[in-house]
């Protein structure tokens, strides 16, 4: 099954709850938080969570862009998130296995993500343990970025990874999904897509969302 998960780094804040009403149709809520250091933005931050987590029952899929993740994961969870994604990049190897660890605890789906330049063998050491892998099909820190098609054959590869060791693991892709990309990614292997600028600009958000399933 394909999943598709609007990111509300493309919405109109000054109207999330409707914004996120008008995407019920979707599977998750993906929540992007990025601290200026690990990624030169900055976006929505614990606060933001918890208010749209009084806002939608739907599942939030929290994607943390910062620095040292392993002493906030505990946070993001316990305030509403459903899935805590970090990146590889930003801890050394004990905190990430911590971190994977301590969401899990608290009952939450553990995920980890991987920037353009990382490559898919990174994620050996720990993917058995992982509900969800991340692959940024763009450099994270900015909405609205041209999808980078280098980006299939590591999509391919994971995907080759996760089979092999038949994980139950989501294969998320995240930077420039539309109908286009997200056919090209979807046979490549991912069943989880990130769609921000393409959803959020569609005049039919239900529509266009059951098309991205479908390509």
């Amino acid at each position: 099954m394909i999943k598709i998960a609007p990111s509300i780094l493309a919405a109109d804040i000054t109207d999330l709850s409707g914004e996120i009403q008008s995407v019920s149709n979707a599977d998750y809520v993906h929540f992007d938080v990025m601290d200026g250091v690990f990624v030169p933005n900055t976006s929505f931050g614990l606060q933001a969570l918890k208010d749209v987590r009084k806002m939608t029952d739907m599942v939030l899929d929290v994607h943390l862009m910062i620095e040292s993740p392993s002493k906030h994961v505990e946070s993001f969870a316990k305030e509403g998130g459903d899935i805590i994604t970090f990146h590889l990049e930003a801890e050394e190897p004990d905190d990430i296995r911590k971190a994977i660890k301590m969401i899990q605890e608290l009952e939450k789906k553990a995920g980890l993500s991987i920037k353009p330049d990382t490559p898919a063998k990174a994620l050996l050491p720990y993917i058995d343990a992982l509900d969800l892998v991340l692959v940024m099909t763009v450099e994270p820190g900015y909405g609205g970025q041209e999808f980078i098609s280098a980006m299939l054959p590591k999509i391919a590869e994971v995907r080759s990874i996760i089979d092999e060791r038949e994980l139950d693991c989501e294969l998320e892709v995240d930077g420039g999904i539309n109908h286009i990309t997200a056919k090209l990614c979807i046979e490549a292997g991912a069943n989880v897509l990130v769609a921000g600028s393409d959803v959020f600009a569609a005049a039919d958000r239900t529509t266009h969302i059951n098309e991205l399933r479908n390509p």
